[in-house]
C-alpha cells in the first residue's frame, strides 16, 4: 500500500491534469487499479521465476532431492499475488479518484 500511497502522491499534478481534462473518477482509479495489479503481477511472476531457478539449481547440486512444483499451486501464488496488489491499491487509488483538480494541479 506505501508503494501505491507514493505513487499517488507524486503524480498528484498528473491526477490533477487527467481531472481538469474531463477524465471521470472512474477512469483515475481504474488506471491506479491496473497499475497496482501490474506490477503485483510482474513482482510475483518475478519470485515464481527466482524460486524455480533456486530449486532448479538445488536439484543440480543434490540429484537425489526431488523438486517439482505443480503448475496449479504456481497459478494460485500468481493469482494470490494480483489479489494482494488490488487490496494495497484500493485506497490510494480511491484517495487519486477523488482530487480536486485545482488542488491537484497547484500542488507542483
Amino acid at each position: 500500500m506505501t508503494i501505491m500511497t507514493i505513487a499517488v502522491a507524486e503524480r498528484t499534478v498528473e491526477i490533477g491534469l487527467l481531472r481538469a481534462l474531463g477524465a471521470p473518477r472512474k477512469q483515475v482509479l481504474t488506471l491506479f487499479l491496473a497499475e497496482a495489479m501490474l506490477l503485483a503481477a510482474v513482482g510475483g511472476f518475478s519470485g515464481l521465476a527466482l524460486g524455480y531457478a533456486l530449486a532448479q539449481l538445488l536439484h543440480a547440486l543434490f540429484p537425489a532431492l526431488p523438486v517439482s512444483t505443480p503448475w496449479v499451486y504456481a497459478v494460485l501464488a500468481e493469482l494470490i499475488a494480483v489479489s494482494v496488489g488490488l487490496a494495497a491499491g484500493v485506497a490510494p487509488a480511491g484517495r487519486a479518484s477523488r482530487l480536486d483538480p485545482v488542488e491537484a494541479l497547484r500542488a507542483e
